[in-house]
């Protein structure tokens, strides 16, 4: 069994400009600590992007929702420490990120690296998709993340 040690520091904001650390030990669970997963001054932005979708994001919610893959839970604009991704399967641990223009950049690209190693630091694994991915070649996308599935279906 792989155990989580520590999680680095990210800005936590509560009005103040203070740091939070998580330190965790013990078994890896597919729970994960509700620091990780709630900040209260995100829930707004997190509303705005859920009411707001790319039409990318809508066309891959519409297969997502409802548990209509395989019966997996799929959150959409979920938050995991300082990022928000943009569909998240809790029991499996995996993330989807739909990419667009700006993370075809070296600023985007650099981002990008820095944003998996610290999702990968908790275990959750990262798949990236192009946007016009999600229209053009839909079916491909599910059955990419239907492999990446590590429980039976």
């Amino acid at each position: 069994m792989r155990t989580l040690k520590q999680v680095e520091s990210f800005p936590f904001s509560s009005g103040t400009n203070s740091f939070a650390v998580l330190v965790c030990s013990g078994v890896l669970s597919t729970k994960m600590p509700t620091l990780i997963h709630y900040v209260s001054s995100l829930k707004e932005n997190r509303r705005n992007l859920r009411n707001a979708l790319t039409p990318a994001e809508a066309t891959l919610w519409e297969m997502l929702q409802r548990s209509q893959l395989h019966g997996k839970k799929f959150r959409r604009q979920h938050r995991v420490g300082p990022y928000i991704l943009d569909f998240y399967c809790p029991s499996e641990m995996l993330a989807i990120k739909l990419d667009g223009a700006h993370h075809f950049t070296d600023a985007g690209f650099e981002d990008d690296l820095v944003r998996t190693a610290y999702l990968e630091n908790l275990y959750i694994r990262v798949l990236r998709f192009e946007n016009k991915e999600a229209f053009e070649q839909t079916e491909g996308v599910l059955e990419v993340i239907r492999r990446n599935f590590r429980s039976a279906f």
